[in-house]
């Protein structure tokens, strides 16, 4: 007689220590929850011990796509893996929706999972923000994730999509935006620098603009009022312009061919 398929849901955290009891406490309905502690220095191993999550103290930490690896190769017990972040919340309708895939094991072997998004207080569902989805539910043993920054998962087999969403605290505040997009800008600034693609002066003035008008008018910003246009606007901004003077610094700080 087979056993019953298990979920482990596994958060990879770091100083999350206002985050990661409610985390937590949204994934009660799963088999195992272990939480991946990265180097924390404030209490959230401590505070996921006493929320009832297995802790995995796994430092110094390394990339995402190499941790998130490390996780699955931990959480032997389980059949399904549901990776969630510390400012993420799964609602009842996505437990059960999980829970149903996990206990039928359909033919997918990964799945995407929408989010909400909320930034600065607000429910964004424009601008590029929903349905954001995410590979999120996986079978163990058919999924390994690569790449550092914004890793990418490749599975052994189908995927699928699940109709309902996570709960995505993003930004709750300016300070907290412009400190993770001056982390993407490195790392965009990079990609770029390696395709070939180098800054112009006119860079200055057109990606500003053209990335505004992608998020406000083709992606729709504008639906989400004023909210909308000041976080286009500042995306236009980090995304548009910094990343295109960062790729400046790129090339006159690399030698020269000859």
């Amino acid at each position: 007689m087979s056993h019953p398929l298990r979920g482990a849901a596994i958060i990879i955290a770091k100083n999350e220590a206002h985050h990661i009891t409610d985390c937590i406490a949204s994934l009660r309905w799963a088999d195992e929850v272990v939480v991946c502690d990265t180097g924390s220095s404030d209490d959230t191993a401590t505070l996921a011990q006493q929320a009832g999550a297995r802790v995995i103290l796994h430092h110094p930490f390394e990339n995402f796509a190499y941790t998130r690896n490390v996780a699955l190769d931990t959480a032997t017990d389980a059949d399904w893996v549901f990776f969630v972040d510390a400012d993420e919340r799964a609602t009842p309708e996505l437990a059960a929706e999980v829970q149903g895939i996990v206990a039928g094991d359909l033919p997918p072997v990964g799945y995407w999972v929408p989010r909400h998004n909320y930034i600065f207080g607000h429910l964004t569902l424009h601008a590029g923000y929903y349905p954001d989805y995410q590979m999120r539910l996986l079978r163990r043993g058919r999924a390994r994730y690569e790449r550092p920054v914004h890793e990418v998962v490749v599975l052994d087999g189908a995927e699928g999509h699940l109709k309902h969403p996570l709960i995505h605290y993003n930004y709750d505040t300016l300070d907290q935006f412009r400190a993770k997009q001056r982390h993407y800008i490195q790392h965009d600034a990079q990609e770029l620098f390696q395709q070939g693609i180098r800054w112009r002066p006119r860079n200055v003035i057109l990606q500003p603009l053209r990335h505004f008008w992608w998020r406000y008018i083709t992606l729709q910003g504008y639906r989400d009022g004023l909210h909308g246009l000041r976080l286009c606007i500042l995306l236009a901004y980090y995304y548009g312009l910094l990343t295109y003077l960062q790729l400046r610094e790129l090339q006159h700080s690399s030698p020269r061919r000859l």
